[in-house]
């Protein structure tokens, strides 16, 4: 891998985000750790990322702001000299509701963190390339998902609707951005606690699976890597899910291990 190659994972300062800036890092992948309110856990992975031999940058940049993804990309370029080869859209805004409790407020709040700054954000890349004097024709977006949206359920009403859009455009967007920015859509399974879960739920739903085991969450990282290296991967989506998405459920898994957490 080139000295130059970088990859920008967004909320990357900790869980999954972490892990996909560790597997790059392990795959010869200098890393733009962006982050919004954790600053303890981003300088936690710039030093874990140091210490893997790779060149680790942090910044900060809330996604809710307007034309936050100009700005994130205005800060990478700034920082590191590039643009990013591969962008990994991790950052999400996860809260509960249902479809009578949810509002035109909480419906925007998820687009625009988990629908709009990824969208745009892979756009601006294709605009930027362009016009970049030397720049690298290898560009890959991956949009992360959830299992869920290949399975659904009415929990999570918000989350689930913003993520069913970033879905549905990956392959729009491949088709949009070709030749010049691969995009592939990535949907892990539960890999950790989520808002009011204990422990003893999750170790119970996180083998709710076809393996029947808990997924490892340096695998579902490194398929990211997989799909950042491999050139002939485009509009395509893997569930890297120990096969949750064909575990059919009424109800998220949490709920479904203990009814009494969502009421």
């Amino acid at each position: 891998m080139n000295q130059s190659h970088w990859v920008l994972v967004t909320g990357g300062a900790k869980r999954l985000g972490r892990e996909f800036c560790l597997a790059f890092a392990r795959a010869d992948w200098n890393v733009v750790c962006h982050f919004n309110t954790s600053d303890t856990e981003a300088l936690e992975t710039q030093d874990m990322v140091h210490g893997l031999g790779k060149t680790c940058v942090v910044i900060k940049q809330d996604l809710s702001a307007t034309d936050a993804h100009a700005h994130l990309l205005d800060k990478c370029e700034l920082q590191t000299g590039h643009l990013p080869q591969c962008i990994v859209n991790n950052a999400s805004v996860f809260s509960m509701d249902d479809a009578t409790s949810s509002s035109a407020a909480v419906l925007q709040m998820h687009f625009q963190t988990n629908t709009v700054v990824p969208l745009l954000l892979a756009n601006s890349l294709a605009l930027r390339a362009k016009t970049a004097p030397h720049h690298d024709k290898h560009l890959c977006v991956i949009h992360v998902l959830d299992q869920k949206v290949h399975n659904l359920n009415p929990d999570y009403f918000s989350y689930t609707v913003s993520k069913l859009a970033l879905e549905r455009s990956v392959a729009l967007q491949a088709q949009a951005l070709a030749p010049m920015v691969r995009v592939c859509g990535l949907s892990p399974g539960l890999s950790y606690l989520s808002g009011d879960q204990t422990q003893a739920n999750f170790d119970q739903a996180c083998k709710v699976n076809l393996l029947q085991r808990q997924i490892q969450t340096v695998d579902i990282a490194r398929t990211a890597v997989f799909m950042a290296e491999n050139q002939a991967l485009t509009g395509c989506t893997l569930q890297a899910d120990n096969g949750q998405h064909l575990v059919p459920l009424a109800r998220d898994v949490m709920f479904s291990i203990n009814p009494q957490v969502g009421a």
